[in-house]
């Protein structure tokens, strides 16, 4: 799960089960304290966790007055610059060819290639160049 800013930050929540609606609302929750004030632009593809009762809850509730909330068509991964560009990039390049031992040491290599990520926010920039949206920056 990840989100990223017009200034090219990058933010994420990596867990070690398959994401559930819960962890999308506590995502969403700590994005709001990232950038305080104005609304955030959400713009998620049609997973069922983006439609499970947890997150229909969080849209009625008064914390979702501070989203607006766009859905990709149901299957268009050239329009999704997080999976074409950012997550190919942390899969296909960052993490290329990496073989760990275990979980632990997964998770350790995929935390130094995001850190690495945050620090070129030109690449996040190419990903949403690449998938033709502006960031109107």
């Amino acid at each position: 799960m990840a989100a990223v800013t017009t200034k090219g930050e990058f933010f994420t929540r990596v867990r070690d089960h398959s994401l559930r609606s819960e962890d999308s609302v506590a995502f969403l929750r700590r994005l709001c304290g990232h950038q305080p004030g104005g609304k955030l632009l959400i713009i998620w593809d049609d997973s069922p966790i983006h439609r499970h009762k947890a997150m229909r809850a969080f849209r009625l509730s008064a914390e979702a007055e501070n989203f607006v909330f766009e859905s990709l068509p149901g299957y268009a991964p050239d329009l999704n610059p997080l999976d074409t560009g950012i997550w190919h990039h942390l899969k296909n390049v960052a993490l290329a060819n990496v073989c760990c031992h275990d979980l632990q040491e997964l998770r350790e290599k995929l935390s130094t290639a995001i850190l690495g990520l945050r620090r070129k926010p030109r690449l996040i920039h190419a990903a949403f160049a690449n998938a033709k949206l502006d960031l109107g920056r």
